[in-house]
């Protein structure tokens, strides 16, 4: 039996640890399977770049634990954007990148594959399932859910995503004494989360539980509302920013200083709207998604808010690429282990789909079928711990 494992899309704290897990169940089940890697994504499978897995990884799994990002690499590639892919040179001209990757995995004679990605990365595994059935070749692709966005629909928890949160935290934790930089300083905190402001929302949590645990000193004004959050901003919600300016300068006088947690989503259709009035080119990847790294939302809003609050100093700071490539923590490994096991199990029965939190089942880990899986999922904002997180800050909901 040949087991094949790709990673894609932007990484997270489950990729490396994810591999491990499948592999550790596969030696206890399968100890003869050939293992192997396509490396960096769909653009491995494309040109036929793999790795294998060798008895001294098989030996080794506890290793893929302590890492994050993915041994194996990753890429934004979609297999339906023909276009992209010639430009590249995975294929070549007149080729479907669709055939070209089904005809490597036929060659390979690849049993299982297993995906760990976001949900462009498992639907395109079930378009791969799709054409195969078609030309008479079975292929069972199970695949893991992996953002650190947590915005997969039927999705309720992606592997990955509450250490990011928790990592995000621990970010801004050092980044807020920069508040003893200036008088009147602006702090940004640009989070993950396109389309879904779950990441901030978390963040923001898990970051005002960590100063609930510390000790401050006001007596030299080392005040805990001075590294407290003033505003969180998400996609999921309307800003009015004059009631906003209003609320935040009276926040800037009272305590010399605003933090503000921003998701990198948020406001990004005006940001949009602006650039392309001024002829400019949104750029965007192989999906047509806007790079947001490019787009600098935060400094947007800094250029919204900085001179309307008096703000002698403005910073900005993206937690993105130090929260997703951590390694996970101890709740976001016991999620994967789990279902890496069920994955593992579903795939030598020859079903097919992906494996998640069902919200439709109350959140039971199962085997959710292709058609079902679909990105863009919004946070609920009527979420009781956030609604509270406002009303403590005195924010208003929005719409």
């Amino acid at each position: 039996m040949k087991i094949a494992f790709l990673t894609a899309g932007g990484i997270a704290p489950c990729l490396s640890a994810s591999i491990g897990a499948l592999i550790e169940h596969y030696n206890k089940v399968e100890p003869e399977a050939e293992l192997f890697g396509y490396l960096n994504g769909y653009r491995g499978l494309l040109l036929g770049k793999k790795i294998d897995f060798p008895a001294s990884v098989k030996e080794n799994v506890d290793l893929l634990y302590r890492f994050g990002g993915s041994p194996i690499g990753n890429s934004r590639v979609k297999l339906t954007n023909v276009e992209d892919c010639i430009k590249h040179g995975y294929i070549q001209e007149g080729e479907a990148p669709l055939e070209v990757a089904a005809k490597q995995l036929v060659q390979d004679k690849v049993d299982i594959l297993h995906t760990i990605g976001g949900d462009d990365t498992n639907t395109t595994a079930a378009n791969l399932v799709e054409f195969l059935a078609k030309s008479g070749h079975n292929l069972t692709v199970v695949g893991l859910p992996k953002t650190v966005d947590n915005d997969i629909f039927p999705i309720s928890q992606t592997l990955g995503a509450w250490t990011a949160a928790q990592q995000g935290a621990v970010f801004f934790e050092n980044i807020a004494n920069e508040n003893t930089t200036s008088t009147r300083q602006l702090l940004i905190h640009e989070v993950m989360g396109r389309h879904c402001g779950w990441l901030t929302a978390a963040t923001a949590q898990a970051y005002r539980n960590r100063l609930e645990k510390k000790e401050f000193l006001p007596e030299l004004l080392i005040h805990k509302n001075r590294w407290d959050i003033d505003a969180i901003y998400i996609p999921e919600l309307a800003i009015d920013f004059e009631q906003e300016v209003e609320r935040l300068t009276k926040r800037m006088d009272e305590k010399d200083g605003v933090n503000i947690f921003l998701s990198e989503g948020a406001g990004i259709g005006t940001i949009v709207e602006e650039m392309e009035r001024e002829g400019k080119e949104i750029p965007r990847d192989a999906f047509g998604h806007v790079r947001l790294d490019e787009m600098n939302p935060g400094q947007w809003f800094a250029s919204q808010f900085s001179e309307r609050l008096g703000a002698k100093k403005t910073l900005v700071q993206k937690s993105g690429y130090f929260a997703r490539s951590a390694a996970p923590n101890e709740k976001d490994l016991t999620l994967i282990k789990q279902s890496a096991k069920f994955g593992a199990e579903c795939a030598l029965a020859g079903q097919n789909g992906v494996v998640g939190m069902d919200q439709e089942k109350e959140d039971k880990i199962s085997l959710i079928d292709f058609n079902r899986i679909k990105g863009g999922k919004p946070f609920d904002t009527n979420m009781y711990w956030f609604t509270d997180f406002l009303n403590q800050i005195g924010q208003p909901l929005g719409d």
